[in-house]
């Protein structure tokens, strides 16, 4: 589950639950499953936040943003035509 899904989850159970003023439906508690809709948005994004969130502080940017030491040249990977290599004559 995405961040954004669990968000998602959180906002449809607390409308559910807090928005619904009549609700007469024999055997189904709208609130309930409101209820249940808000605990498992806050369980996915708490899971996000374990899981997740330490591989996404760890990335980097593609190229480097300050300027190399003095004496070393900048490195660039090399750069090729789209389907130059795909397709030989």
């Amino acid at each position: 589950m995405t961040i954004g899904a669990g968000l998602f989850l959180i906002a449809a159970g607390a409308i559910l639950r807090f928005g619904v003023t009549t609700a007469s439906t024999p055997g189904i508690s709208v609130h309930t499953i409101g209820d249940i809709l808000m605990a498992m948005g806050v369980l996915g994004v708490a899971l996000w936040l374990v899981v997740w969130a330490p591989w996404a502080r760890g990335r980097r940017p593609a190229y480097p943003t300050e300027e190399p030491p003095a004496g070393r040249a900048r490195t660039y990977p090399p750069e090729r035509a789209p389907y130059q290599d795909q397709y030989p004559r």
